[in-house]
């Protein structure tokens, strides 16, 4: 008989004596997912900032690792604890949501930092571990420093913000309660279905307490990713519609690229030829210039995908959440009898829009699924001539568009033009927020499935400097461009730190627009006239500054404080093929480099057809609001219910 290593000759169960932070921290460097043939540690490293809530529990547990056995859990400091988490989103999404990072927290403070990033990771179904500190459970010091207190819930903290921002909450309130907390979590982190953030709160009385920790709790574990088959009846439902379909249209959403189903997705399209438009996350589902391939759809889309999905009569979703972009708030549909067959792992997606055809099920498995019960289907040659003719159109919009002008200003297309054309087909794209992700979506001409990533489900100013080093973290091969307008920059560019102490190159393409480009157009278009919008000085005598100077910053010298190699594209006729030659002089370097180019933030990029709605003032007396109002209502007039 072979002996058990995790009971002694007598049979008792072996343990080892630790604190509950050693045995979190051992438990998360022994575990390891499981995808196919694909098997890597689920849990990549710990990012921390360390105070008094987990410096001696956290930070003690991760020195004496890195002490014992270096390398089992890898500790990287950040300047900023939001940072930390959209570090960990942008590793996991080059990951395929196979691996991620942890974030530790300190009490209070340190702890609510991370709520955005929590709010984001959930909302862009995207695996991250967050481990904020919390008061003594014991409440032997009451109250402590940074600590909440309710007259009417003495028990309530920071940390309870976090459950409508997770997908799993928990707090470890006793030591004991650490196995099946840690599992749990970890079943969470792991399910393409439920993932998102997970946060195991950790007062910090119990982090450092001694427990006797079983040894099979420390042992490697796996995490196989379930690939679920859709159900027959399910996939014959949807092949007949989309046999009986006159114009089907493809939505390829984020779940396309987690299953890794581009190949399937090509497969299936170049066999039927059936169209594909891309949400923001699925970009990279199709190279940009394959015949079927239409650009993005919705508020931000092409005219090319939102002509051929205001006309589709069954459109099959592919791990697309139908965010209002996609949809262009209910309005990109406009057929009467349009169906919606929705392909999801997770059922919540899957009935949307109140489907009739849902298969929940992998989007690889489904689509290989779909391509053999389609053989012999093919859709019309008009229609196919049609989805030809308004690609054919779309990209040479495109082209004019990224086009060299000689302006004095570079508009923002321009600039995505440059960047676009000096870049290699594997560099990815880092981008979340403000007038880039609509411009992009429309216009970067994406080579490689995962070469795209803009965080636009939570569209989070902020994220792209941190968001950057993850995918750098996740794809050391490759180059990253971080594209970032000046108001995202200042809310978050301390990570240049990080990218220098730590030696991760990232090139920052930093567009000047002196405010926010982006709302201020929104502003134009529902009536508040670019309203508090733009960096200038502050006059207290007029509530709008739009006639005073521009707030005198200088953001290429900011950077360089931080120790970044900075180019500065001067504006000019030749600043197109000056920002050319600099992405390029970045590519070259080993360091991290940031381009700073000024941009004229009022000219815009080509129109795809689409909308968004954002609400006008149902009563004003200013005229460009109520001009405003009487659009809006007609715009309002295309909207559907979708229930398909």
């Amino acid at each position: 008989m072979i002996p058990d290593p995790a009971t002694s000759p007598s049979g008792t169960p072996r343990t080892q004596r630790m604190t509950v932070a050693q045995a979190l921290m051992t438990f998360l460097a022994n575990q390891w997912t499981v995808d196919g043939d694909i098997r890597e540690r689920t849990i990549a490293g710990t990012f921390g900032i360390f105070g008094h809530g987990n410096v001696a529990g956290i930070g003690q547990a991760l020195l004496q690792l890195q002490t014992e056995q270096p390398g089992l859990m890898p500790y990287h400091q950040a300047r900023n604890e939001q940072a930390m988490v959209h570090q960990a989103v942008g590793y996991a999404r080059m990951h395929r949501r196979r691996a991620t990072f942890a974030a530790a927290a300190s009490v209070g403070p340190g702890a609510a930092n991370m709520l955005t990033g929590a709010a984001l990771a959930t909302a862009n179904r995207l695996p991250v571990l967050l481990l904020p500190a919390d008061t003594f459970a014991t409440r032997v010091a009451d109250p402590v420093l940074q600590q909440l207190e309710h007259p009417h819930d003495t028990g309530l903290q920071v940390t309870d913000a976090f459950r409508p921002v997770s997908r799993f909450f928990d707090r470890v309130q006793r030591p004991e309660q650490l196995f099946s907390i840690a599992l749990a979590a970890m079943r969470v982190l792991t399910d393409p279905a439920e993932t998102g953030a997970v946060t195991i709160a950790l007062p910090e009385d119990v982090q450092a307490e001694a427990i006797d920790v079983p040894v099979e709790f420390l042992q490697p574990r796996e995490w196989h990713v379930r690939r679920p088959l859709p159900e027959p009846e399910e996939l014959a439902r949807a092949v007949a519609a989309i046999r009986g379909a006159q114009s089907p249209f493809i939505v390829a959403g984020g779940g396309v690229l987690y299953s890794g189903a581009e190949r399937s997705l090509r497969r299936l399209v170049e066999q039927t030829g059936i169209p594909v438009g891309a949400t923001q996350a699925g970009v990279g589902s199709l190279v940009w210039d394959h015949p079927r391939y239409l650009g993005g759809v919705g508020a931000t889309g092409s005219t090319a995908s939102n002509r051929i999905a205001a006309e589709a009569d069954v459109v099959i979703g592919i791990g697309t959440r139908y965010s209002d972009f996609t949809t262009a708030s209910r309005s990109a549909f406009q057929n009467a009898g349009v169906r919606f067959v929705n392909i999801n792992v997770a059922a919540f997606d899957a009935y949307k829009h109140g489907s009739q055809l849902p298969v929940v099920a992998d989007a690889r498995r489904t689509l290989d699924a779909l391509a053999d019960a389609l053989a012999g289907y093919t859709v019309e040659a008009e229609y196919a001539d049609r989805i030809a003719t308004e690609k054919a159109a779309w990209d040479a919009v495109v082209e004019t568009a990224l086009a060299p002008t000689g302006a004095p200003l570079l508009g923002q297309a321009e600039i995505i033009g440059a960047v676009n054309a000096a870049s290699d087909p594997t560099d990815v794209l880092v981008q979340a927020a403000g007038s880039l992700p609509g411009d992009l979506h429309k216009l970067w001409r994406v080579r490689d499935a995962l070469g795209y990533h803009v965080e636009y489900a939570f569209s989070t100013m902020g994220y792209e400097i941190a968001g950057g080093l993850g995918v750098r973290r996740g794809a050391p091969d490759r180059d990253v461009l971080v594209m970032v307008g000046d108001g995202s920059y200042l809310m978050l560019h301390t990570e240049l730190v990080t990218a220098v102490a730590e030696g991760l190159k990232i090139i920052v393409i930093l567009v000047q627009n002196h405010g926010y480009a982006s709302i201020g157009h929104l502003s134009e278009t529902v009536g508040s006239d670019r309203f508090g919008t733009a960096y200038r000085m502050a006059d207290a005598s007029a509530p709008d500054t739009a006639a005073a100077p521009y707030v005198p910053i200088d953001l290429a010298a900011n950077a360089r404080s931080y120790g970044v190699d900075v180019i500065e594209v001067a504006p000019g006729p030749d600043a197109a093929a000056e920002l050319d030659a600099a992405v390029r002089a970045a590519k070259a370097s080993s360091t991290t480099t940031l381009i700073h180019v000024d941009a004229d933030p009022l000219r815009y990029a080509p129109d795809g057809d689409g909308w968004w709605d954002v609400p006008v003032a149902a009563h004003a007396t200013l005229e460009s609001t109520v001009r405003a109002r009487a659009e809006y209502e007609l715009a309002r007039r295309r909207q559907r219910p979708l229930l398909g």
